[in-house]
């Protein structure tokens, strides 16, 4: 069989499929690739044709390369591959994860004339999936304010309109915040408001990694690129595409990366760990810290000229401490989201000015986690004192002031006639009803349901 016998019987053929194919020789080289391929790679034929089958730079080929004992490729060994999940790279030098299958062809008599390969592009559903975490994560946040906050303080309001003249523009944001105050939820709302919405939202946290794991998890590299480099592996930069980045703890990122990634800014371009192929960063980003970087510039930790480059719209969270009106709300937002504090379990009067006079280090994040607690704790009832946490329960109450209309204060006749004039005020909408009265959208509608209230829209 020649190769003018597979070009005359195969072409037509090969070039409706929607799988790459790629037909190579016992020598290596490339014989035929459909038109699918092309599409694929980027590359034409002339760029293929007659080039050795290395020049798509698969990693599970390299690693087969290396275990294939007395042969230049272990699969004229094993005769057959089958769908193995591989990364090649494109002509412009980005990865494409694809499945493979690959077997060698015979003639008549059982010469090897060469192999096939047939390779599935997956990177669709590479960023399939990573939409699917996106949403995963905005349902763990109950749309019931702004963009998943919870809080109509005034502190709250000023934050909230800086978030949405940021996401107009497409300069770096930091934010800076406590620990628990909500920086990964206002980097989402940047990104959700902004005209990348549909493109990925990436983010990493920059404390949980020394300096070379934070250099390939941010940039990517190639195979053997250093030990335990198994295959290619695509960077966050990569993964974001045109979309968003978010680097959380940036403060805790080493210097020798802070030097590249201010190079990343000032060039829009970046390499992959172990190779010198300029790829392009065309993702927006956004950092957050808990620390105060103007200090760590002085004590030479952090440096100054990345600072100002990622110093471009600063947004600063206030701590839970400083926004206590909030609290009411943000109890009654939690007490919903929890399966086993939905039967009308409130905080008592006592409970509550317990959780107000508690100046909360560990923010909101700290308070959910203090009803979470209570939540496994408590029998039946109320939410008493002795459910919260000792930090909490134990702490003196100085005559804090605590709103004289709560979750927990209010009887159940006035709380009937609260949501009666509640919704009759916003003509039966119960977004601006639960804005009216101080509580989320979920308890406007436990309430109705509660008290058998029923109120339509053109009553």
């Amino acid at each position: 069989m020649t190769e003018q016998d597979i070009n005359l019987y195969l072409r037509e053929v090969i070039d409706t499929m929607n799988d790459g194919l790629i037909i190579i020789r016992p020598n290596g080289t490339i014989m035929m690739v459909n038109d699918a391929l092309l599409r694929m790679t980027g590359f034409t034929k002339n760029n293929l044709l007659n080039k050795p089958c290395s020049v798509l730079g698969c990693d599970a080929c390299r690693r087969v390369r290396e275990q294939a004992e007395g042969h230049w490729c272990g699969l004229f060994e094993k005769r057959k591959e089958s769908r193995k999940s591989c990364r090649i790279i494109d002509k412009n030098g980005n990865y494409l994860h694809v499945l493979k299958n690959a077997s060698l062809l015979r003639g008549e008599e059982g010469q090897i004339l060469g192999a096939v390969e047939t390779l599935t592009d997956i990177s669709e559903l590479d960023r399939k999936e990573l939409k699917i975490r996106e949403l995963s994560r905005k349902l763990q946040h109950e749309e019931t304010g702004f963009c998943g906050f919870v809080g109509h303080s005034p502190a709250m309001q000023k934050v909230y309109t800086l978030l949405q003249k940021a996401a107009r523009s497409d300069g770096p944001v930091i934010i800076f915040g406590e620990s628990g105050t909500g920086k990964e939820l206002a980097a989402q709302a940047i990104h959700e408001m902004s005209p990348r919405k549909d493109k990925p939202f990436v983010q990493l946290n920059c404390a949980a990694l020394n300096e070379s794991l934070l250099e390939s998890e941010l940039f990517g590299h190639v195979k053997g690129a250093f030990t335990g480099a198994y295959r290619h592996r695509q960077g966050r930069f990569e993964e974001a595409a045109d979309g968003s980045i978010f680097l959380d703890e940036i403060g805790d990122v080493p210097l020798p990366i802070q030097v590249k990634l201010l190079r990343v800014l000032e060039t829009r371009s970046f390499e992959r760990v172990g190779e010198n192929i300029n790829l392009n960063m065309d993702a927006r980003l956004i950092t957050a810290t808990n620390q105060d970087l103007r200090q760590l510039v002085q004590e030479k930790q952090f440096r100054e000229d990345f600072f100002f480059r990622i110093n471009v719209i600063p947004v600063h969270l206030p701590p839970l401490r400083e926004r206590k009106e909030d609290l009411p709300l943000l109890v009654d937002h939690f007490i919903q989201m929890n399966e086993q504090l939905r039967n009308n379990d409130s905080p008592t009067p006592e409970t509550m000015r317990k959780l107000m006079a508690y100046d909360w280090p560990g923010n909101v994040r700290e308070l959910k986690s203090a009803l979470e607690y209570a939540a496994v704790v408590k029998d039946n009832g109320p939410i008493l004192p002795e459910h919260l946490p000792p930090q909490i329960s134990d702490a003196p109450v100085d005559n804090c002031h605590c709103p004289a209309r709560s979750a927990a204060a209010v009887t159940e006749p006035d709380e009937k006639q609260e949501l009666i004039n509640g919704l009759k005020q916003a003509g039966g909408n119960k977004s601006k009803a639960a804005k009216i009265i101080g509580v989320s959208r979920g308890t406007i509608h436990n309430r109705m349901r509660k008290y058998s209230v029923q109120y339509k829209l053109d009553e």
